[in-house]
């Protein structure tokens, strides 16, 4: 019922209505702390990013080393466990990987989206003349 209530406040376009429906029964902090998590998440990788293609002068690096690092730090392993214990580690990675929600997945795609857009903007800057180090 809740639900079906949602979905036809956001057809009628009653913002003030769906507000008040989640914020009933504290569903509001989560989207603002769903909201914030992504933003900080793009933030973050953008600027990790951003000085990466500057130091290294490699473009793509860090969107193409962004699937790993989170998988490293999502995974709870340590990284001599990949050396020492590495069918183990990789089952952790593979179950961490099985329990991880969809909005887990949205926010972390917030970095993903965070280092592409810093790679587009390097790309950009150099091609306008901006030469960094």
């Amino acid at each position: 019922m809740l639900f079906t209530t949602s979905i036809d406040n956001i057809i009628r376009g009653n913002i003030v209505n769906l507000i008040r429906v989640y914020g009933e029964r504290g569903i509001i902090l989560n989207l603002i702390q769903f909201f914030v998590s992504f933003i900080l998440y793009f933030v973050i990788f953008f600027g990790l990013a951003f000085i990466l293609n500057m130091l290294l002068r490699t473009t793509w690096l860090m969107t193409l080393l962004y699937p790993i690092i989170i998988l490293l730090v999502i995974s709870g392993n340590g990284l001599a466990d990949y050396f020492i214990d590495t069918k183990e580690a990789f089952l952790q990675i593979q179950h961490t990987i099985n329990t991880v929600t969809l909005d887990d997945y949205i926010i972390l795609s917030g970095g993903l989206i965070g280092t592409i857009v810093s790679a587009i903007v390097i790309r950009m800057l150099r091609r306008s003349g901006y030469q960094m180090f």
